[in-house]
């Protein structure tokens, strides 16, 4: 780009350059052309002024210097060259002049210019003026006027070539910055960032394409957190399809059957969270219709618990939400798998009104957890990933999730009310 930017610049000042030096040459040829004409005019003209007297009386006379540097000279009226400088007899201009006795008469005789003019006394010719100049001299004045015209016309282009070389690499050194930047996007660097160059159009595009890394570096974190959360969310299930299966394994006069409709059940629940995980990781999730809460609740009954813990579910008059079936299920799930590993006793799951917001409490009999934060990725009890989970999904619910009692341990699920319809 940077040599294209350059040729063109240049092909353009050349372009303009001949569009004005060619008619400026030819405008020059024509001034030192008229000039001459002029000279060798006026040089004629001052003799013919000078010596018409002396002329007129048959005196002797001498021609006049002039200050063109023109050679002149002076025929009687037969072509004999009476004074001054030229051919000895007459050529074809002066016998021209003598044949018409009152018009000048300009043409190229060899390698010379040669103006003659008639000197009349009254309107008797007395002789003829002849001045002459080399044509040398013309070509002299217009060679040494084209040179110059063509040194300021390379000047010109050469002086274009600079600017356009400065212009290409200060139009070009952003894009390059660009394209290293997007390079370094491309192969998974998303701090890549590029420079500003006061140009505001690459400006733009360094700017969209910052936006465009920082999304991605984003959604790529975000990606990966939610996979490994996820995977940690996967293991609930598993663990109670192993565990209902160890059950049986140990009790072998228990009921084969039972034990398979069981681990069917688990199977079941685990290819349902699967199946959720994937709609909320692909962000295809239902539409908000309002949350049937009482069925999302009975399902938790269907998760296996130890034979010392129970499970206790309460609604308590709730208001009307809309939101995300499978995201509010997943975070009932965590709710209760954190309460059942990391909790003792009881685990209470109650549903109420907390004044324009539905609130769902799920607390335990265990111990204090004091100021520690569960959602911390540092969590001593290790209630960390699964619960960045959940809140990220009740957050993307309009909702929020956090620890509203330490002691006992209560996990509250702020859901907004629907609006009334």
């Amino acid at each position: 780009m940077r040599r294209r930017i350059v040729t063109l610049t240049v092909l353009a000042a050349v372009l303009a350059t001949s569009l004005f030096g060619l008619p400026l040459a030819v405008g020059a040829l024509w001034y030192f052309r008229t000039h001459t004409t002029s000279a060798l005019e006026r040089a004629a003209d001052s003799t013919a002024v000078v010596i018409s007297d002396a002329l007129a009386a048959g005196q002797p006379f001498q021609v006049p210097d002039n200050e063109d540097g023109a050679e002149v000279g002076v025929y009687d009226p037969v072509g004999h060259l009476l004074a001054g400088e030229g051919p000895p007899t007459a050529d074809d201009v002066v016998r021209g002049v003598a044949a018409s006795r009152s018009d000048m008469l300009n043409q190229k005789v060899g390698d010379e210019d040669v103006l003659a003019v008639p000197v009349l006394t009254g309107a008797r010719l007395t002789g003829i003026v002849r001045a002459s100049l080399p044509r040398s001299a013309l070509t002299h004045d217009v060679g040494i006027t084209w040179l110059v015209m063509a040194g300021c016309a390379i000047g010109a282009v050469l002086a274009s070539w600079l600017v356009a070389r400065r212009i290409a690499a200060r139009l070009t050194r952003p894009l390059e910055d660009l394209a290293c930047a997007a390079t370094r996007l491309g192969e998974g660097d998303f701090s890549a960032r590029s420079r500003r160059s006061a140009i505001p159009e690459i400006d733009r595009v360094g700017a969209a394409l910052d936006v465009t890394a920082t999304r991605i570096g984003e959604t790529l974190e975000r990606e990966r957190a939610f996979s490994a959360e996820a995977s940690h969310q996967l293991r609930t299930p598993l663990a109670g399809l192993r565990l209902q299966l160890e059950s049986a394994l140990e009790t072998p006069g228990r009921d084969p059957y039972a034990a398979v409709r069981a681990g069917i059940t688990a199977a079941d629940r685990l290819e349902r969270t699967v199946e959720d995980l994937l709609a909320l990781s692909r962000e295809r999730r239902a539409a908000r219709a309002e949350l049937d809460l009482p069925a999302l609740l009975a399902e938790l009954n269907d998760v296996p618990l130890p034979d010392h813990r129970q499970l206790r579910l309460e609604i308590v008059d709730p208001p009307p939400v809309r939101a995300s079936a499978p995201a509010v299920r997943q975070v009932l799930a965590v709710l209760l798998d954190n309460a059942v590993n990391h909790g003792e006793g009881a685990i209470t799951v109650r549903a109420r009104d907390a004044g324009g917001a539905l609130a769902v409490d799920v607390l335990d009999e265990g111990p204090d957890l004091g100021e520690r934060d569960p959602f911390s990725d540092h969590s001593p009890s290790g209630h960390g990933i699964g619960l960045r989970l959940a809140r990220s999904l009740a957050e993307a619910e309009g909702g929020r999730l956090r620890l509203s009692r330490p002691d006992p341990p209560t996990f509250t699920l702020l859901l907004p009310e629907a609006p009334a319809s």
